[in-house]
């Protein structure tokens, strides 16, 4: 027999286990329906495998886990799946929870199933993996999925497998009447378990207070090869806890933090060693589980063998519950259960124990006193731990501080406030701070992940930014480099013998000019005239030399115009010029409309029609020039430019609008009279101008209507395409993922060559 060993602190609550223990395990009968929550154990909720108005059959997997920490759910009975919904769930939070729910049809017809056979001869990983599909759970009280306590890296050798067979807390009793009962069941699964793991040595440390449990386990251990002990404990609360029965057989403290996996050691209980039995040699999921109902409340304390999914009210019937003395209803046990008030609360994989409690039994708490630092706490905390530190942290909201003094590894075996004289609730506290914590953890992985996108998303736009500033001066240097040349080729001409007269262009700026400067000299003689400055003479001076500027400036502007109306030279060259832009224009037209019928746009036969058209213009351009070359005078016409037009009438009318309102804002009767008028000759230049747009406008929109073409229309498709391509790429800096990214893409491509069809067709009338 193994040593024992110790553990600091513990209680020895009254027992209160022989009322379940006079009669054998006996089956709890099947409800009309079965309410099967979709986590039953620690780690991720099941993900449901069927809908409404399906039919399932026993074993069949109803849900199946969604994570690596998570077990899969299987239908208890044969029967018809009624809702899938929330419902409440035997938790402390009394919340609901999503739920499936089966309406019983009475056959109880299993699925196809069997056993795995000759087991030791698969390999360990599939072995793990039908332990997983059957929905095994730690059946001890915590749930934690079965297969991931067994499926352990290379880095974890496991020297010893515990079984936890002590059962210490009062009332309950599945454990021992399970290994009374059915102790090959419970070696059968030490065996497989053993297989998996292979450790050197298995130790089942069961408490004193359950000889015949011992005893019917001692005689089945004399039918294995496997070098196992039963290491008897004496009764005390809670050398159940895991991390205590390891420190009794063992001597080994489990570092805070740490799982016993790392110091080569596995636990497991007595009850999943049973339902890894089952699953393996039967091919039976675990559908069912022995749970202990007891309390002064029932007549008949026993231990049930049910389906998972069983109202709490048909496991008290099945026990003949006594409605009028029923107090107080505990799921669990005496010190870690916690108290429901609706009996229609279904039965999960790890509840191991249901109390029918009359007041007598469990009078109300008594009410809360101040703490009076007697320290009982701490002598009786199984895990060395300050609980009255811990108690003023909680309840102070010093989180921080109490997950340094360990609050994660509190059990929360009730132990301290069991004997704490001021009838504090202490584990109520350390399970709130535990949630605040655990909510405040979650609030920032969610505020760093938040953060993680936003730079991301930043270090995206600014690398853009870093491109497009790139592009930008690209082509900002290739313009500077054109412009170099252009000024190389204007210098050598100017450096050339022969001097061009100056253009019209350049005769009309120097006229503007000099009536600028002869407005200016104008305003500063009449402000010295009315002031009777002392420089009059210089500035009259001054206004006749501008007055006689501006009037050679204005002869030599009329002067041009009129040679250049006679010259057969300039005609020539204006004829030249346009046979040009006839053929630039036809191929730019060429151009789009190639693209369009690539990429399969809209508006090919307009394009084509344009085409046409802009051959047609071209060849007799073409055939102008060359007939004014051969006959020294052409009276063909030369394109007009709208654009320059329209330009022109927007100056006009700016210029007509500063004029009448400083018609507005002038007192003096002489300038008033000047102004009205520059408004007047302003006036007629502005009609000229308009009267000019609006005729140039019309022949543009005959010609375009000639090739079936309505150019005011096209005018507003262009500038909707070029809206649409500046509202895309404001989408595309503002997009975050990937996905959208690209999405947004796409339709800026075809945006763009869309607007570039459009504005090519344009091109040809503008």
């Amino acid at each position: 027999m193994s040593k024992v060993f110790a553990f600091h602190g513990g209680i020895h609550p009254p027992e209160n286990k022989k009322q379940s223990t006079r009669a054998p395990i006996s089956k709890a009968p099947v409800p009309d329906k079965l309410v099967l929550p979709m986590q039953q154990h620690i780690g991720g909720p099941s993900l449901p495998l069927v809908k409404v108005g399906d039919t399932v059959l026993k074993g069949q997997m109803i849900a199946e886990p969604i994570s690596r920490i998570s077990a899969s759910i299987h239908a208890p009975t044969s029967g018809k799946v009624v809702d899938i919904a929330e419902y409440p769930i035997p938790h402390a939070s009394g919340l609901s929870a999503e739920c499936i729910v089966i309406e019983a049809d009475g056959e109880d017809r299993w699925i196809e199933h069997q056993g795995l056979g000759d087991y030791k001869q698969l390999k360990r990983t599939d072995l793990i993996e039908h332990i997983r599909a059957s929905g095994i759970a730690g059946m001890g009280g915590a749930g934690f999925p079965t297969d991931v306590k067994l499926h352990l890296s290379e880095d974890h050798i496991v020297n010893t497998l515990i079984i936890n067979a002590a059962e210490c807390e009062p009332y309950i009793t599945a454990d021992d009447m399970l290994m009374r009962e059915r102790a090959h069941e419970v070696l059968g699964g030490i065996e497989i378990i053993a297989h998996i793991l292979r450790p050197s040595h298995v130790l089942i440390g069961i408490e004193d207070n359950k000889p015949n449990a011992i005893h019917a386990l001692e005689a089945v251990l004399k039918h294995t090869d496997l070098n196992i002990d039963i290491v008897v404990v004496p009764t005390k609360y809670p050398s159940g806890g895991e991390r205590q029965l390891i420190k009794l057989l063992t001597d080994i403290e489990v570092p805070s933090g740490r799982i016993p996996a790392d110091i080569g050691i596995v636990c497991q209980n007595v009850g999943t060693t049973a339902a890894i039995y089952r699953a393996v040699h039967f091919g039976e999921p675990l559908i069912s589980r022995i749970v202990t109902v007891t309390g002064d409340a029932v007549r008949h304390p026993k231990n049930l063998e049910a389906l998972i999914g069983t109202p709490f009210s048909t496991l008290l019937e099945a026990c003949d519950v006594r409605p009028e003395a029923l107090s107080k209803l505990v799921m669990g046990g005496p010190m870690m259960g916690v108290t429901v008030e609706n009996d229609q609360i279904p039965l999960i994989k790890t509840t191991n124990c249901l109390i029918a409690a009359t007041e007598h039994e469990m009078p109300a708490a008594p009410p809360t006193q101040a703490c009076i630092r007697c320290g009982m706490c701490e002598q009786a905390c199984p895990a060395e731990l300050l609980p009255q530190q811990l108690y003023w942290f909680a309840k102070g909201r010093e989180f921080e501080k109490a997950k340094h003094h360990n609050l994660f590894d509190c059990i929360e075996c009730g132990a301290c406030a069991y004997v704490c004289p001021s009838s504090i609730p202490l584990v109520q506290y350390y399970r709130f701070a535990k949630s605040e914590i655990r909510t405040e953890e979650r609030d920032q992985q969610k505020a760093d992940h938040a953060r993680q996108r936003f730079e991301a998303r930043q270090a995206r736009l600014e690398q853009e930014a870093a491109e497009k500033e790139a592009r930008r001066k690209a082509r900002a240097a290739e313009a500077a480099k054109a412009q170099s040349q252009k000024t190389a080729v204007q210098s050598s001409e100017a450096a050339a013998p022969e001097t061009a007269a100056p253009d019209a262009k350049q005769l009309k700026t120097a006229a503007a000019v000099a009536r600028t400067k002869l407005k200016k000299a104008q305003k500063a003689y009449d402000e010295a005239a009315a002031l009777n400055a002392d420089n009059l003479a210089e500035l009259e001076a001054a206004l006749n030399e501008a007055r006689s500027k501006a009037d050679e400036a204005e002869k030599a502007l009329a002067s041009s115009a009129s040679s250049g109306s006679e010259g057969g030279d300039d005609q020539s060259k204006q004829l030249k010029i346009a046979a040009a832009v006839a053929r630039t224009k036809l191929k730019k037209a060429q151009d789009a409309l190639k693209n369009a019928e690539d990429k399969g746009l809209d508006g090919v036969d307009k394009l084509r029609a344009t085409v046409a058209t802009l051959e047609q213009k071209a060849n007799e351009a073409q055939q102008a020039y060359e007939k004014a070359e051969a006959s020294g005078t052409d009276k063909a016409p030369v394109e007009v430019d709208i654009k320059a037009l329209k330009q022109q009438v927007s100056i006009m009318r700016t210029k007509l609008k500063k004029a009448e309102s400083a018609i507005d804002n002038c007192e003096d009767e002489a300038d008033k009279t000047r102004l009205g008028q520059e408004v007047e000759e302003l006036k007629k230049r502005f009609e000229q101008a308009t009267a000019q747009f609006d005729k140039a406008e019309q022949v543009l929109v005959e010609r375009a209507a000639q090739a079936g073409i309505d150019l005011k229309q096209l005018r507003i498709d262009a500038a909707m395409a070029r809206a649409a391509v500046t509202k895309g790429e404001r989408s595309l800096s503002k997009a975050e993922s990937d996905e959208e990214r690209s999405q947004i893409e796409q339709d800026l491509v075809a945006a763009r060559s869309k607007a570039e069809a459009l504005n090519q067709t344009l091109s040809q009338y503008e």
